[in-house]
């Protein structure tokens, strides 16, 4: 069992992998690629436009938005996995309101150096970039005063980056319109719209044109800003090789390293993904593991006497009542319980949104009477009132599938030959029902496992959003409405990642439910 299962954990890389991937080209291939949610942000504010310039060379760094797609996705794909190669991130501790709040830590990556502007040796640069010595924190400085410093350096970098890049994409615009008014041979990528460099360098320059002067023009301004944004580089840079914060992971052997998986930063909320997404997590992961299990304790027992009473009103009304419940939309069945059961104007049972009462950190673990005489009812028992609605939108539509399978399960084994002879022996009925048939039947309920887990985390988007419920399906469905990758790429590697687990648990549950079932 133990080789199984280490076998099944290795088989779920290439698995994950090529669900990753996928998705990765969805975001790639659409409008904008990775980075547009950050395009249109910056408009005409100074401020605004100099947070664009930290995205902007934050996605550059980590995916490389002018290389294919498939050297993007390797260069995401190296940033989750545990394993790393290369200089080791940095906890660069982030900035606190006050002294009283706790201490985040950000994790930062080696600078990546500024990309060459187009057709460099057309533009000798007459600026010097002053060579830069190894850094030397200031006597006394804290971790604080360092990571003040560190911004600083940092921003300065990236704004001088972007404008580069600015340039750069610039200067592309006017080689191209060279390369037509030259009319060089394969001077300009029509696919792409790109200059080709290449043709554009071997064909004889033409400065008579008016198109070459404005290429010298925008040529010499983005030397400048290259050689400014190398000089910010390499400042950056010396402070990073100083090592000044806290190393991540452990290191291995010089470039090789095993740390956490780096999700990256969501700029939707301006907070890393991990950050946001392990609270979301676990509130998605509780409504299901309390779903799952109403949804067997109420299914199964009902399945099996509806086989057991085959035919009888029982088996027939429980069969149409499950079924209309099974046909029954969960956004209609969340709105109308919202509608009747929790508003002001009916009921007024129940809470209309969130798992807590905005007080229920101050209230103790378990109900009590307070000093005054009136009644708390505890955390516990706020939690439960609010999981009321939510539960019951996950748990209804699952009861006819597996309440249907159980009944079916149950009545093939009915009719096999060691139940007649179980009888035949003078087997008390109720031993007949559940130690041969019942325990027969276990299989298949175990494959409705592996189809009931993934549906519900689904179901948990909708039911999420309709009750205001801050877990994975809200955190999808934000990002999706920001066009977050990062997001987007987290949920779909987490969501991947539990739902494999799932068939891998299936698989353990029928070698304990059947002796007959091995894998060694």
């Amino acid at each position: 069992m133990l080789n199984y299962i280490i076998r099944r954990l290795v088989l779920m890389v290439p698995t994950l992998i090529g669900i990753t991937f996928l998705v990765f080209c969805l975001l790639a291939f659409a409008p904008g690629g990775i980075g547009a949610a950050i395009q249109a942000q910056a408009g005409g504010d100074r401020q605004a436009a100099s947070q664009v310039a930290v995205q902007q060379a934050y996605l550059e760094d980590r995916y490389g938005l002018n290389d294919p797609v498939v050297v993007q996705y390797l260069r995401w794909l190296g940033r989750i996995s545990p394993l790393k190669f290369g200089r080791r991130d940095q906890w660069l501790p982030a900035p606190r309101q006050n002294e009283n709040q706790p201490q985040r830590f950000e994790l930062i990556s080696p600078p990546k150096k500024p990309a060459e502007i187009p057709l460099a040796e057309w533009f000798p640069s007459t600026q010097t970039v002053e060579p830069v010595g190894p850094y030397q924190p200031p006597a006394g400085a804290s971790q604080d005063d360092l990571a003040k410093e560190f911004r600083v350096r940092e921003r300065a970098y990236f704004e001088a980056r972007y404008d580069s890049l600015v340039a750069g994409a610039t200067l592309e615009s006017a080689l191209i319109a060279y390369a037509r008014e030259a009319k060089i041979p394969g001077g300009v990528d029509e696919l792409r719209i790109k200059p080709n460099l290449r043709a554009i360098a071997a064909a004889p320059r033409q400065e008579g044109l008016a198109s070459y002067q404005r290429v010298q023009e925008l040529g010499k301004a983005a030397t400048a800003k290259h050689a400014e944004a190398v000089s910010k580089h390499a400042q950056l840079d010396a402070m990073f090789n100083a090592r000044p914060f806290d190393e991540a992971g452990f290191g291995l052997s010089g470039l090789v390293s095993i740390a956490a998986p780096d999700l990256g930063t969501a700029f939707s909320k301006s907070r890393p993904v991990a950050e946001i997404m392990w609270p979301a997590l676990l509130t998605t992961m509780s409504l299901n593991i309390v779903a799952i299990p109403i949804i067997y304790l109420i299914a199964i027992p009902s399945g099996m006497l509806a086989a057991v009473r085959r035919g009888s009103v029982f088996d027939v009304g429980l069969g149409t009542v499950y079924i209309a419940l099974f046909s029954f939309p969960v956004l209609l069945a969340g709105v109308l319980m919202i509608g009747f059961l929790a508003s002001k104007e009916y009921l007024n049972a129940f809470p209309v949104a969130g798992l807590s009462s905005v007080a229920s950190e101050q209230m103790a673990y378990l109900p009590r009477v307070l000093e005054n005489g009136e009644w708390e009812r505890g955390w516990l028992l706020d939690r439960i009132w609010h999981m009321c609605l939510p539960l019951a939108c996950l748990v209804y539509g699952g009861f006819a599938i597996l309440s249907k399978q159980t009944r079916a399960a149950m009545l093939e084994n009915f009719s096999m030959d060691y139940v007649r002879t179980a009888k035949a022996k003078g087997v008390a009925p109720m031993d007949v029902i559940l130690r041969h048939v019942f325990r027969n039947s276990l299989l298949p309920l175990i494959t409705i496992f592996v189809t009931v887990f993934p549906a519900m985390l689904a179901g948990s988007i909708v039911v999420e959003r309709i009750f205001s419920i801050p877990g994975m399906g809200m955190a999808l469905l934000d990002a999706i409405a920001n066009r977050d990758a990062e997001m987007i790429l987290a949920n779909t590697v987490i969501i991947a990642m539990v739902n494999l687990m799932a068939l891998l648990l299936a698989d353990i549950l029928y070698a304990l439910a059947d002796p007959r079932v091995t894998y060694d």
